[in-house]
C-alpha cells in the first residue's frame, strides 16, 4: 500500500484543508493500492499564493538562466536515481506495461531534463538590435509568472516533465495539478523535488478531481495555464483563461492518420503500428488509429496488422514481456468496449479482438487489440477519439483521396505516411494539416521538435526550443543614442 496524507505546497508537506482523500486502484487486479490526500479550493489558493509569493518576492525569476539550469540538473540526478521507482508507481497506478513505462513514461522525461538544460543553456534570453530611429533596442526574454500546469493520467511523467521543466528553467513558478489516477507518480516527484532543495514555493502539488482542476485554472494568481487532456475539456479551459486574459496552451485529442502508400511494406508498417498505435493499450493522444491503405492492397496490409496484433502479449503489467496491458480505468473500458459494439452496429468488419475479455484473464480493466476494417471515414469509429486499442483500416484509390481522407478530420496533432520513397513521404507530410508528422514512423515527441496540434487538438507548442517560448513574455526596452 502506497499511504500519502498531505500536500506538498510551498516546499514543504503539509495537512490538506480536508481529510478528502482517494483509493488508488490497480488496473489489473482491481485492488486498491493505495491512499493519497486530495486538494480543495482552499489548498489550491494556497498553493498558488505560495508560487505567487515565490515569483514576486523569491530568488528564482531573478536568478542568472545558468543557475537554473544547475539547479535543474542537480534535479535530474536525483530523478534518475528514483527511475526504477517511478517506472513501478506507474505500472501499479495506470497499468502501463513496466517495459513501456520504464522505457517512455520515466526514461525519455529522465532524457528530456538534459535535453531542456541544454536549450536553455542556449537560448537567447537578451537579444539587441538597432532601432529605425536610432534607438537601441534590448529585447529580453523574461519569465511568464505563476504557471498552472493540468496533466492527465495517460502518461503522467511525459506530460509533467514537458511541462515542468521548461517553466523553471524560464524562471516561473508552477502549481502542479495531476489526475487523481496518476496521484502517486506525482507524490514521488514531489519528494523528488524536496530533495532538490529548490526555492520555497516554486514547485506545489494539488491533485484533485475537475473541481481542483477548475479552481486552479481560473485562479487570478495564475498567469499562465498549460494543460493537456480531452478536447471538451479543453475548450472549457480556454473560456476561462479568456475570462481571466491568462496565457494558455492546449494540447488535447486527436485521430490521427497513418497514410500507408502503394509501395509500402506490409510488415514493415504492421511493425511500425504495434508501436505508433496500441502503446500504452492505445491510451496516447497522438496514437495512429486510423490506417489508410490502398483499396488494391487492403487485404495484404489487413493480413500483416491482424496477425501484427494477435501476437501481441495482453496481460500483467509487471511482467517484462507484456505489450497490451489494461486500460486505467472501469469507465475506459466500457467506453472502449462501447466503441466496438458501435463500429459492428456501423457495418464495419471486426477482424480480431472483440469486447470480450482476452483469453486468460478474469479481472481488470482489459480490452482486446482490435481491428476494423471495411469501414469508411464518415463512421464514429473513424472520427471520435476512442482512447484504447482499437484500429480501424479505410481504404482509398489514390493519393490525393488519401490526403483528402487524413485531412478530413476534426482533429490535427499527428499523423505518419508509410513509404519506400521517402521524397514521396516527405511530400505527402507537407500536405497534411497537423502540428507534428511521421514519415516511416509513428510520431516521436522528440525533445528537440516542438510539439502540438491545430484544429480541436488544440493550440501552442511542447518540447524544443518552443516549450521554453512558452513560458516566457517578451519585453522591449529602447534605449535613446547618442545624437551626432
Amino acid at each position: 500500500m502506497f499511504y500519502r496524507d498531505q500536500l506538498f505546497i510551498d516546499g514543504q508537506w503539509s495537512a490538506p484543508d480536508s481529510g478528502d482523500a482517494i483509493d488508488v486502484i490497480s488496473p489489473h487486479s482491481q485492488e486498491v493500492i493505495g491512499r493519497a490526500a486530495l486538494a480543495t479550493a482552499a489548498d489550491v489558493d494556497r498553493a498558488v499564493r505560495a508560487a505567487r509569493s515565490a515569483f514576486d518576492e523569491g530568488p528564482w525569476p531573478g536568478m542568472q538562466p545558468a543557475d537554473r539550469v544547475a539547479a535543474i540538473n542537480r534535479l535530474a540526478e536525483l530523478y534518475k536515481e528514483r527511475r526504477g521507482d517511478m517506472a513501478a508507481l506507474i505500472t501499479a497506478e495506470i497499468g502501463a506495461p513496466i517495459s513501456f513505462a520504464k522505457r517512455a513514461q520515466v526514461g525519455i522525461p529522465q532524457l528530456m531534463f538534459a535535453a531542456f538544460a541544454g536549450l536553455a543553456s542556449g537560448y537567447d534570453w537578451q537579444e539587441s538590435r538597432p532601432g529605425l530611429y536610432g534607438n537601441d533596442i534590448r529585447i529580453n526574454k523574461q519569465p511568464v509568472g505563476v504557471v498552472a500546469a493540468v496533466v492527465p493520467w495517460n502518461m503522467p511523467q511525459f506530460l509533467t516533465v514537458c511541462k515542468i521543466v521548461p517553466a523553471l528553467l524560464a524562471g516561473c513558478c508552477v502549481v502542479l495539478k495531476p489526475a487523481p489516477e496518476s496521484i502517486l507518480d506525482a507524490q514521488l516527484l514531489a519528494d523528488i523535488v524536496a530533495q532538490a532543495d529548490l526555492p520555497q514555493g516554486v514547485f506545489n502539488v494539488v491533485p484533485g478531481e475537475r473541481a481542483v482542476g477548475e479552481s486552479l485554472v481560473s485562479h487570478p494568481g495564475v498567469d499562465k495555464v498549460s494543460f493537456t487532456g480531452s478536447t471538451a475539456a479543453g475548450r472549457q479551459v480556454a473560456v476561462a483563461c479568456a475570462q481571466g486574459l491568462k496565457q494558455v496552451s492546449l494540447e488535447l485529442g486527436g485521430k490521427s492518420a497513418a497514410i500507408v502508400l502503394d509501395d509500402a511494406d506490409p510488415a514493415k508498417v504492421a511493425g511500425a503500428i504495434q508501436s505508433a498505435s496500441l502503446a500504452n493499450s492505445g491510451q496516447v493522444c497522438n496514437a495512429l488509429s486510423r490506417i489508410l491503405v490502398p483499396a488494391d492492397r487492403q487485404d495484404e496490409f489487413v493480413e500483416a496488422l491482424a496477425a501484427g496484433m494477435e501476437s501481441m502479449t495482453v496481460g500483467d503489467p509487471t511482467d517484462p514481456a507484456t505489450q497490451v496491458g489494461p486500460l486505467v480505468a472501469q469507465r475506459q473500458q466500457y467506453r472502449v468496449r462501447g466503441y466496438i459494439e458501435t463500429g459492428l452496429a456501423e457495418g464495419a468488419r471486426m477482424v480480431v479482438g472483440g469486447a470480450e475479455m482476452p483469453d486468460g484473464l478474469d479481472r481488470g480493466w482489459y480490452v482486446r487489440p482490435t481491428l476494423f476494417d471495411h469501414a469508411d471515414n464518415t463512421m464514429r469509429i473513424a472520427r471520435e477519439e476512442i482512447f484504447g486499442p482499437v484500429l480501424t483500416v479505410i481504404p482509398y484509390t489514390d493519393e490525393e483521396e488519401a490526403v483528402a481522407i487524413a485531412n478530413d478530420s476534426d482533429y490535427g496533432l499527428a499523423g505518419s505516411v508509410f513509404t519506400a520513397d521517402t521524397d514521396r513521404g516527405v511530400a505527402v507530410a507537407d500536405r497534411i494539416r497537423t502540428g507534428t508528422f511521421g514519415v516511416n514512423q509513428g510520431y516521436t515527441m522528440d525533445p528537440f521538435a516542438p510539439f502540438g496540434g491545430v484544429k480541436a487538438s488544440g493550440y501552442g507548442r511542447e518540447l524544443g526550443r518552443e516549450g521554453i517560448d512558452g513560458y516566457t513574455g517578451t519585453k522591449s526596452i529602447a534605449v535613446a543614442g547618442e545624437k551626432a
